[in-house]
């Protein structure tokens, strides 16, 4: 059995989408959902989908280790980043090579790095006129939004498009091949 564990800062739709599509496998499961917010609406969506929660604090996180060695202790098979905005520390990110993975809201390089999140990277966007946007999924190292690229998909954005609309495309993507390219990470495993 392949086990997933899922990173989430907020309301955890992609989460929730996850969940879902791998309940029909029968060789994979997401165990946990951890989140460093206590009020992330994620945490509901988990507790309605039976999966367990741990919630964690910055010095958990990047200084007492106490999340890696949770982590260790599970042997997540892939750890998902589904809207998770803390930067990952070099001893998780060494400790499970090329099996931590994100989804970023933009075709990367464009509109990545630290402090590009949601509604931020889609206004930038339309800021800069682009003719496309989309998703990129992408292995996790030290800094935000820079590891090898997994996978892109994207759409037009229209002279009538804004920053919400492009969301609405974008989350569109998100929801149908994320999880698509999670199972088929785990298969090449």
């Amino acid at each position: 059995m392949k086990n997933i564990i899922i990173l989430a800062s907020g309301s955890g739709s992609n989460a929730e989408n996850i969940v879902k599509f791998l309940a029909d496998t029968s060789n994979v499961k997401v165990s946990h959902i951890l989140s460093n917010n206590v009020n992330a609406p994620v945490l509901l969506r988990a507790k309605n989908l039976n999966i367990k929660t741990k919630v964690f604090n910055k010095t958990e996180f990047n200084e007492s280790g106490e999340v890696l060695k949770f982590l260790k202790k599970e042997q997540p098979d892939l750890i998902v980043l589904a809207g998770f905005l803390w930067l990952v520390p070099t001893d998780i990110v060494k400790a499970f090579p090329q099996r931590i993975i994100n989804i970023h809201p933009a075709l990367l390089p464009k509109h990545g790095g630290k402090g590009m999140y949601g509604a931020k990277v889609h206004q930038a966007v339309i800021e800069n006129k682009e003719s496309e946007s989309g998703i990129t999924i992408h292995y996790v190292n030290e800094k935000y939004d820079s590891g090898d690229i997994i996978f892109q998909a994207s759409c037009k954005i229209l002279p009538s498009d804004d920053a919400d609309s492009v969301a609405q495309k974008v989350h569109a993507l998100e929801y149908q091949h994320f999880p698509r390219v999670i199972l088929a990470l785990l298969e090449q495993q």
